[in-house]
């Protein structure tokens, strides 16, 4: 009987522990227009992070900056 227990515990962990982890997957599947556009705010992020990283000149980012919030 501890050993029908045992592999009963072994498998309901198991489906526990799968189930987790393919929880996020049904998000990242299929179509999601509502997300598909950044806000204002993620564009201003990444514009300082491109020029944080040097992927764009100081003037660039200010002029992106002020187009991004002249919108």
């Amino acid at each position: 009987m501890k050993r029908y227990a045992w592999k009963l515990g072994t498998l309901t962990a198991t489906f526990a522990l799968i189930s987790g982890l393919l929880s996020g997957c049904a998000w990242s599947i299929g179509d999601h227009k509502e997300h598909s556009l950044p806000t204002r705010g993620q564009e201003l992020i990444d514009l300082k992070k491109a020029r944080d990283n040097g992927a764009i000149a100081e003037e660039e980012y200010q002029a992106q900056k002020q187009r991004l919030l002249g919108k």
